[in-house]
């Protein structure tokens, strides 16, 4: 398969050639025409009129949507992280480099909810790349450090009462969690015990007889696939404990400068995700707006991580995020074949995007929230709030407008 899906990859790098060079500047994207790059422009112009037609009927008070939804049913299911009330159906299509369509409110900062994992997988590649992991097979354990809370009510209480409580903890101090790898918790398929945050590893989206979320037999890592954002909070916890400072902080100077991205964009964690790292209260992201928090940011900004995406990681000629941590987060998961590094949804088997070509990926995230990169056809389509059942619809009619 690995090899397989390097020879697709390839293959849309050749026909896309990177002959394009342009690449916009900071707070400002060269539009242009649908006609003026050969586009069907009523075929553009019956996309967007179906993106807004087919905006998600999900209160717009997330906080409120959320307790509708089957997340806000979930056992410790409550929000602890900020919320915001989010705009009207946004998008952009990106051709060639340039932007041929938007609708909405491109410039609003939203939660982007699960596409915020991109962003924390690409902070792990970083990682590799900076020698902080010295490869992402290998075991997580021996590079974490006891992890220190921030807990100033500890500080008020009486200190013999509590004497034997641990002041420190362990991610991966279980039997079952030494066995982890970094890819295993890239891939969703580390099957993390434990709780973190408040948030048990068993009460995110359970599944089964209640009367087994706790006692059930552990998978071993690697072997089963299961959607899980405490566990993926564990992976930013992880990153930022070698990181030894915040990640957005990484972020912003490795990636978000360097692409252009507005001053606009945040990426937070929860109100009690603090934890102490050489003398300095750090606060840990979380990696999806499941419970409140993640990263807030605009179309635009969303659109720039989607063009780097494209350019498989190449910015004006400076690779800021390595080649080779694209082309692995672009490798189908063993346990889940539609499924890279998070938040990299594939297209190999054509069930995502029936009508796009299997090079073809996705950034997802509730709401939906979708980030579509098609280096073959050179070309990137944001959508936000538009449900996930209609994201095929509108990367199809866009399809359609391209230059037979």
């Amino acid at each position: 398969m690995k090899k397989i899906t390097s020879l697709l990859i390839g293959l849309s790098l050749v026909h896309l050639g990177f002959a394009q060079t342009y690449f916009p500047e900071k707070n400002n994207w060269q539009t242009k025409s649908p006609n003026e790059l050969g586009l069907n422009e009523g075929k553009i112009k019956e996309a967007i009129d179906f993106a807004k037609a087919h905006e998600s009927d999900a209160n717009p008070n997330l906080k409120i949507a959320h307790y509708e939804s089957a997340f806000g049913r979930e056992p410790f299911g409550y929000p602890v992280g900020p919320m915001v009330t989010r705009g009207p159906a946004t998008g952009l299509i990106i051709y060639k480099g340039y932007v041929v369509g938007k609708w909405g409110e491109p410039e609003k900062v939203d939660l982007t909810f699960s596409v915020a994992k991109s962003f924390l997988s690409t902070t792990a590649g970083l990682a590799v790349a900076e020698g902080l992991i010295k490869d992402e097979k290998d075991l997580v354990y021996p590079y974490m450090a006891p992890i220190y809370p921030y807990d100033p009510i500890k500080s008020m209480m009486n200190k013999a009462d509590h004497l034997y409580e641990q002041d420190v903890f362990e991610l991966f101090g279980t039997e079952h969690n030494r066995k982890i790898r970094w890819d295993d918790l890239l891939r969703q398929t580390s099957d993390w015990e434990g709780s973190l945050w408040g948030k048990p590893d068993w009460a995110d989206r359970p599944s089964g007889s209640a009367q087994e979320w706790r006692t059930r037999p552990r998978n071993e890592p690697g072997s089963v696939y299961e959607y899980n954002d405490t566990r993926v909070n564990v992976l930013a916890l992880a990153l930022m404990n070698i990181w030894r400072k915040p990640l957005p902080v990484v972020l912003k100077e490795k990636i978000m400068d360097p692409i252009g991205a507005s001053d606009t964009w945040r990426w937070t964690g929860y109100e009690n995700s603090f934890v102490i790292i050489d003398g300095q209260i750090l606060q840990s992201v979380s990696g999806g707006s499941h419970w409140g928090g993640g990263m807030m940011l605009s179309a635009w900004d969303q659109a720039r991580f989607g063009y780097l995406t494209l350019r498989n990681g190449n910015w004006k000629g400076k690779q800021l995020i390595p080649t080779s941590w694209i082309e692995k987060s672009r490798t189908p998961t063993p346990a889940q074949a539609d499924y890279g590094f998070m938040n990299y949804f594939l297209n190999y088997d054509q069930k995502e995007v029936p009508g796009a070509p299997k090079t073809a990926f996705l950034h997802i995230g509730a709401g939906s929230n979708i980030v579509y990169v098609d280096q073959e056809n050179d070309l990137v389509i944001v959508a936000r709030w538009i449900p996930n059942n209609d994201k095929a619809e509108l990367i199809r009619l866009v399809l359609e407008s391209l230059p037979k």
